[in-house]
């Protein structure tokens, strides 16, 4: 049987995890930035297309309302856009636990 990512992070207490979630605005990445924020986890969603990422978040946060959950723009094609991102994520002086 297949399992689901809620039965593969059963018992985990990611409190004090931060975790960036590539593609997280849709599909897997929705599905992992969805279930480490309810267990506990500081997630940045980190996305090319803003407004996916903005629905993507109001839907974590419909689920769960007191998750931690930000969103930064990201395009993983465009060199600038990849230094302007570890900027804002360097400047939030957050640890930097699972990258996906």
């Amino acid at each position: 049987s297949a399992s689901t990512a809620e039965d593969v992070t059963h018992g985990i207490d990611a409190t004090n995890i931060t975790a960036i979630i590539t593609g997280g605005a849709s599909g897997i990445g929705l599905e992992t930035a969805r279930v480490l924020a309810g267990r506990g986890a500081h997630v940045i969603v980190a996305a090319r297309n803003m407004e996916a990422a903005k629905d993507a978040k109001k839907f974590i946060l419909h689920e769960n309302a007191s998750v931690r959950i930000d969103i930064l723009q990201l395009d993983l094609c465009s060199i600038k856009s990849v230094k302007q991102f570890a900027h804002d994520f360097l400047s939030r002086n957050l640890p930097l636990n699972i990258l996906m």
